[in-house]
């Protein structure tokens, strides 16, 4: 292939700002066909953004021949199916996070991707953005030693639409989110961690529905083990009060301590003999920018991407554990 031609399968927000204008900022990529299954959205969305093509069929899409990869954008619950189609199309697929609501399912898509010789990357964009490639650096130098414990520590208040029990967001509907705030948010801070430290290998949790605003866990408690005896802990409350908010990590070590924040950005802080310092690292205006460049080159030969399948597999399996699905 000397071109990546992209089909979208889905349109929603994560596509208008986060990943769909890297697709066509990159060299030697380009979307070529957009699908949503309303096709006002689909024919809006393709002309708004000069996309030639647009289905409001997901199976018409990845047999469309001009495509060769597939870019899916849908709530988890039908990674695994579009993810498989595609793979049986002949085309390599680009899967949003979690790559899908069950470790079974991941499974299932690692081993069509092998069958038909296809690959699958997963958007775990942090691993390749300029703020988390420092906080690794600093991890991995010895800046504070060895380390000896990670803590995570998350909490937000309800949001306005965790009100509405007629209309609750798809995120807290375990059916498509396969949990609730917990599975849509911890992967990001799974995966990170796992990309800096090592696979986890043993992972408990519990769960427990505080606020009684949806049926889906608002809070966890969790402990884990790395491949390399590293320890750590996490706490996620979802119906916080807004006093108690909070996202940060610690990565504590014998000479000082790293903490960093996973989604808002915030200064990453470095503890040591020198003191307390603060480091600001700026990201890209479209922040999957980077993965997306990665997984070209991957498809072009150029490189290889890390986040695949395989890799992203390991990161829903820690949370069905933490959640006891397995």
């Amino acid at each position: 292939m000397k071109t990546i031609k992209w089909g979208f399968i889905g349109c929603g927000d994560v596509t208008k700002q986060k990943s769909g204008p890297a697709f066509q900022m990159i060299e030697n990529s380009e979307v070529v066909a957009v699908m949503s299954r309303n096709p006002e959205k689909a024919r809006a969305y393709a002309k708004e953004r000069g996309i030639g093509k647009w289905y409001d069929d997901a199976q018409e899409l990845v047999d469309d021949p001009e495509i060769n990869a597939v870019y899916i954008a849908t709530p988890p619950s039908s990674h695994a199916t579009y993810a498989v189609m595609a793979m049986k199309a002949g085309k390599d697929a680009y899967v949003e996070k979690p790559m899908a609501v069950t470790y079974e399912e991941c499974t299932r898509i690692n081993r069509i991707a092998g069958e038909m010789g296809r690959k699958c990357f997963v958007a775990y964009y942090r691993r390749y953005l300029p703020y988390f490639l420092k906080v690794k650096e600093l991890a991995s130098n010895g800046t504070i030693g060895h380390i000896i414990n990670i803590q995570i520590r998350f909490a937000q208040p309800p949001r306005k639409p965790d009100y509405d029990r007629d209309n609750l967001p798809w995120r807290v509907q375990p059916d498509i989110a396969g949990g609730g705030y917990f599975y849509d948010l911890a992967p990001h801070q799974i995966d990170i961690l796992q990309d800096m430290f090592g696979y986890i290998l043993e992972a408990k949790g519990y769960k427990s529905n505080r606020g009684g605003l949806y049926e889906a866990e608002d809070t966890l408690s969790a402990c884990f083990l790395f491949d390399n005896g590293l320890v750590g802990s996490g706490s996620w409350c979802f119906v916080a009060h807004d006093s108690a908010k909070e996202d940060r990590i610690e990565v504590i070590g014998d000479k000082g301590m790293i903490c960093f924040s996973v989604f808002t950005y915030a200064p990453i802080i470095l503890h040591t003999e020198r003191g307390r310092e603060e480091i600001i690292i700026e990201n890209p205006k479209h922040v999957q920018q980077p993965l997306i460049q990665a997984v070209v080159d991957d498809l072009l030969g150029k490189s290889t991407c890390t986040c695949d399948g395989e890799s992203a597999t390991t990161t829903n399996w820690v949370m069905d554990r933490i959640l006891g699905k397995i």
